[in-house]
């Protein structure tokens, strides 16, 4: 059973593993600096389908297959799926999962979804109620761009704040195989709303939910920024990166020499046109698949603190003047199974 910790926190007893994953991105994403990473790349932003809407939603399934295919497994062997996207009603989730038959639970957490679902998968398989459970996310550069902002043809200028969203999807096998990485305890992020209402800096409306959730963690676990060998956010880019050192600075926490984040990690600010850097559903998700996961197996890092950040925005309200309220879970993954 696990074991609460503080108000948000849960000690996982059994340290389930993320036992298969997979990334895949568009042509942007592999040009970027992880692109050899990524298990699936597309040349086409429309992955062959007739729509965006379309296209994200196959990007979400064909990530699932292929994590299904390196665990070596069939969608009847996963016992629950935790599932979500950008799009209004999670469309892309549900219209690209819906043909697998596995018992799904549609989450909406902005750009933090992907932690959002491991850390109900990770509680759900190490309680003992589902044996395997899935996490998945995605995003679509195209698709959020209709949702969000304007559509493509508008050709809308973006102010050096904004972010780009990512074409990309992650999926991950949570299920006890005593083989790292393994997922040592979550902690459920607080609503954090400081004010925040320009839409093109989402760096900035996230950022206290980061620091907030980061705090909590460590003063719930007991634990010290350099007990970390990365402090991960996604994706806070280039703005919010700054914002979230000051905010946990004035803390007394530095956690400057251990942390990064996915918005800067999956573009190359210089060479490709991200202005802040990446965002999106599929940039902490791809990120954590592509990079991060494969080398907590191999015991290049041993203890990492992934805090995938959301901005839980509606373009309706924001144009009635209202905040971005920010949104940030977080995990403990290692490369052991106890401390």
């Amino acid at each position: 059973m696990s074991q609460r910790i503080g108000r948000s926190t849960f000690r996982l007893d059994h340290s389930p593993s993320a036992a298969a994953y997979a990334a895949a991105g568009g042509k942007k994403e592999g040009e970027g600096p992880l692109g050899k990473n990524f298990d699936l790349l597309y040349d086409d932003a429309s992955l062959g389908e007739k729509t965006w809407e379309q296209a994200e939603s196959r990007l979400q399934k064909d990530t699932v297959s292929k994590a299904l295919e390196k665990g070596r497994l069939a969608p009847e062997d996963i016992d629950l799926i935790f599932a979500g996207d950008l799009l209004n009603q999670c469309t892309g989730s549900t219209y690209g999962l819906r043909e697998l038959g596995i018992p799904f639970f549609g989450l909406y957490g902005a750009c933090s979804t992907m932690a959002e679902s491991l850390c109900a998968a990770s509680l759900f398989v190490d309680s003992g109620l589902a044996q395997r459970a899935l996490a998945v996310t995605s995003s679509h550069f195209c698709s959020a761009e209709r949702q969000f902002r304007f559509p493509l043809e508008y050709g809308g200028q973006r102010p050096p704040t904004a972010q780009w969203t990512a074409t990309a999807s992650g999926a991950v096998v949570v299920e006890q195989t005593g083989k790292p990485p393994f997922l040592r305890e979550v902690c459920i992020g607080t609503i954090v709303d400081l004010g925040i209402t320009d839409a093109n800096n989402m760096g900035a409306a996230m950022a206290p939910a980061a620091a907030t959730t980061i705090k909590t963690f460590l003063q719930d676990s007991g634990t010290r920024p350099e007990d970390y060998d990365l402090i991960l956010t996604g994706d806070l880019g280039k703005v919010g990166k700054t914002l979230l050192l000051e905010l946990l600075q004035k803390d007394g926490i530095d956690i400057s020499k251990q942390h990064d984040d996915c918005g800067l990690m999956l573009f190359d600010l210089e060479s490709q046109d991200v202005h802040a850097g990446g965002s999106g559903c599929g940039c902490s998700a791809s990120v954590l698949c592509s990079y991060i996961l494969p080398r907590i197996a191999q015991g290049v890092y041993h203890d990492v603190l992934f805090a995938a950040t959301g901005a839980l925005m509606s373009p309706t309200l924001v144009q009635q003047g209202e905040s971005i309220p920010g949104i940030c879970h977080l995990l403990h993954i290692s490369s052991s199974q106890n401390g």
